[in-house]
């Protein structure tokens, strides 16, 4: 159950970027509409703050952290622009 939640909240951090006009919540774009590398900066500001979040719950589940190496955080970085896909073609396509 636990693992779903927080697969969920991969998910839904992925999408942030794409789904609001500002910058992390704070910086409004003068033509209201953000450019598309200020949302790829913006991914990958909310992907290490996703693996943050995700560290401390491995960190309370487990009470330590396994060590990892790079090629785990390449996967779940590519893997993380894969879960923010839906968001990207609602905003690029669709709107």
């Amino acid at each position: 159950m636990m693992q779903s939640i927080l697969i969920l909240v991969a998910i839904i951090m992925a999408n942030v970027p794409w789904m609001f006009s500002e910058f992390l919540f704070i910086k409004k774009f003068p033509s209201h509409k953000k450019p598309f590398f200020w949302a790829l900066f913006e991914v990958v500001i909310l992907y290490f703050v996703t693996g943050g979040i995700l560290l401390l719950a491995e960190f309370k589940m487990i009470g330590h952290i396994q060590p990892q190496a790079w090629e785990f955080y390449a996967v779940t970085f590519f893997l993380f622009l894969v879960f923010s896909f839906p968001g990207f073609i609602f905003k690029t396509l669709w709107k």
